[in-house]
């Protein structure tokens, strides 16, 4: 079997499962797998394709604590970042996209991992919720990152266990398909990705069943440990990988 299939389907496996246990993340798991082999405009529409079938999966197997109320400015926010995202995807140096946002998430997943009890941010209201949704949509747009940002904003407000996935989820199912709408409008989906599509699909699917089974059994503690450990891991990952391309170095 050909090395970059092989990295593909390890890529979408892994980040299936990740998935399927946090709500989101699909995206940062894997473009680590696959920044290192799969050209950037094709390794930005397999992960919005794999994000979205994920989040499809995860609309039908977890359903808790779900408040429109609470979920609307996020999707709102959301839907308006997109077009930004993908206005500037084609002109996006991705090794530098993915040395700026890696050391962010290097730097601050671990303060507030190591924090024994986070201050909740009550100020802002709908319009600060809103406003995470945006630049969600905006990573979105870029490459299917759409929860990463959102998912930071919900561990601050302190939102539990359930209430953040649901509107981590929700969010990214929404701006998901409408990132996936404007990527075949806008020509950067090709008919040439579609065989990489159709490897992605089935190559999550059964570990995005199970990461939503164990989801069920876990922890408010446990899912906070969780979610900043695979963010800080990514980012660890996407920084060093985007080291050798910068400009200035060999």
């Amino acid at each position: 079997m050909d090395s970059t299939l092989v990295i593909v389907i390890l890529g979408a496996a892994v980040a299936g499962f990740v998935q399927g246990l946090s709500g989101f993340a699909f995206g940062m798991v894997a473009m680590s797998f696959w920044a290192w082999t799969i050209e950037p405009r094709l390794a930005s529409a397999m992960t919005v394709f794999g994000a979205l079938t994920g989040q499809l999966l995860a609309a039908f197997s977890v359903r808790r604590g779900l408040s429109l109320r609470r979920l609307w400015p996020f999707v709102a926010g959301g839907l308006a970042g997109i077009p930004i995202g993908v206005a500037i995807l084609p002109a996006l140096n991705a090794q530098l996209f993915k040395a700026v946002f890696g050391a962010f998430l290097t730097l601050w997943c671990p303060v507030m991992l190591m924090a024994q009890r986070l201050p909740a941010i009550t100020h802002g209201g709908r319009l600060a919720d809103g406003v995470a949704g945006a630049a969600g949509g905006v990573m979105g747009g870029i490459g299917g990152f759409t929860g990463v940002i959102p998912t930071l904003w919900c561990t601050l407000r302190g939102f539990d266990k359930d209430e953040q996935r649901a509107v981590i989820q929700n969010f990214n199912l929404a701006t998901l398909a409408v990132t996936m709408a404007t990527y075949v409008s806008k020509g950067i989906v090709t008919r040439d990705m579609l065989p990489m599509f159709l490897v992605v699909a089935p190559a999550m699917l059964v570990p995005s069943l199970l990461g939503a089974r164990v989801y069920l059994g876990i922890s408010e503690a446990t899912f906070r440990k969780i979610v900043l450990t695979l963010l800080t891991a990514s980012g660890v990952v996407l920084l060093v990988s985007s080291l050798p391309g910068l400009p200035g170095r060999p």
